[in-house]
């Protein structure tokens, strides 16, 4: 069944280039078909355009529920530029305060905004592994992961520029290392002691993306448990954007991952 949409409010937003489409679903308004409606309104020719659809949906627990939906209709557990961008409109709609916690598939997500920039708490990285060695249609691949709140790969190279992220991203991001679930899939290079630079290609979108916030995480972490760099991290993004990662390392591992980035409001309409 199709869900009714007509004249259904909606506010497009971005953060570090990674973009969605956000729609107030308290109401109820949207309960069947939404995997569709997510694949038809973030179509970039027909319909949006867009990488995700975000949902706020009521919590008995916290100030709202975030819902997001990948560009091909999956449901993805967290998403970080996600994240900041739903904190962000639930401010200014008057939904949350200034400090607010809602929940998501990955667990609850507290957030802090301050002035045009949002920081949101991430859960601490799990079952992070170094040094796997992989075999990629023949490649053989030195890949690191960890999960932020979604799993992710990262793997270093020294030229990011001429990396086919599409191409070795769609080959890892199924591999059978990561089944049945799947992952996303990050090309770091480091730049200094504080600074990486990211390209990553998303589970769901099923290509490359303008930023990732989850990602850009986990290659800070992965970075960090390396030797590379040490806390904050700024990464640098695709879209040429920056983000900033706070976290800290001890004898027990990562903790306390907070991602620091912008929350851009495009534009508003009615579908």
């Amino acid at each position: 069944m199709k869900a009714k949409i007509s004249g259904l409010p909606f506010t497009k937003m971005y953060g570090s280039g990674n973009d969605f489409i956000v729609v107030d679903n308290r109401s109820k308004k949207l309960k069947n078909g939404i995997p569709e409606l997510a694949a038809r309104l973030c179509d970039r020719k027909y319909g949006i355009g867009a990488d995700g659809l975000m949902l706020v949906e009521r919590s008995a627990s916290a100030d709202f529920r975030m819902r997001i939906l990948n560009s091909d209709g999956s449901e993805a557990e967290m998403c970080g530029n996600g994240a900041r961008c739903i904190a962000s409109f639930a401010y200014k709609n008057g939904l949350a305060g200034k400090d607010m916690v809602f929940e998501t598939l990955a667990g609850p997500i507290c957030a802090k905004i301050t002035g045009d920039r949002v920081r949101v708490r991430l859960g601490d990285p799990s079952e992070t592994k170094t040094g796997i060695a992989l075999d990629a249609s023949g490649r053989r691949l030195k890949v690191n992961f960890t999960n932020t709140g979604v799993p992710h790969a990262v793997i270093f190279v020294k030229n990011l520029e001429k990396t086919d992220v599409d191409g070795l991203g769609r080959l890892i991001r199924k591999h059978k290392n990561f089944a049945p679930r799947g992952t996303n899939v990050n090309f770091v290079t480091v730049i200094d002691g504080g600074t990486i630079k990211i390209r990553t290609y998303e589970r769901g979108v099923e290509a490359e993306t303008l930023a990732c916030g989850t990602g850009s995480a986990a290659a800070a972490v992965i970075s960090c448990l390396l030797g590379h760099v040490n806390p904050p991290v700024s990464v640098i993004t695709r879209s040429g954007l920056v983000l900033k990662i706070y976290f800290r390392r001890s004898d027990s591992g990562i903790t306390d991952v907070f991602l620091e980035g912008d929350a851009v409001t495009v534009f508003q309409g009615k579908l």
